[in-house]
């Protein structure tokens, strides 16, 4: 699926399912109730953190999507291309770091 794809798909089912958006501001803080949903996920997983029940059957691929729903609809609240806009910030990282990494002796 592309990126265009799934802004379209989202928007439909936002349409026909989900009768509207939510408001940008109320948006932005689901996105960071998830973004927060993944991090305690990954602490527990990959850090030093125990799981406790409550974190039993969490999945990380499905908080990452749930993130990845709530930024597609912000970008369709906001008129943004989200493919247009991967593109120009990819160029942009490119032009910027072309040899920023090669060089830094943190990571070698």
């Amino acid at each position: 699926m592309t990126i265009d794809a799934a802004q379209q798909q989202v928007d439909n089912w936002i349409k026909t399912v989900g009768v509207r958006y939510f408001n940008e501001l109320t948006n932005l803080g689901i996105l960071m109730e998830e973004v927060g949903e993944l991090s305690r996920l990954m602490v527990r997983t990959y850090g030093e953190q125990s799981f406790k029940e409550s974190d039993k059957g969490k999945d990380i691929a499905d908080e990452m999507a749930d993130i990845l729903w709530v930024l597609i609809c912000l970008a369709n609240q906001t008129g943004v291309n989200l493919t247009e806009a991967f593109k120009k910030n990819m160029e942009k990282k490119n032009n910027r770091d072309f040899l920023r990494h090669q060089h830094n002796k943190k990571i070698q």
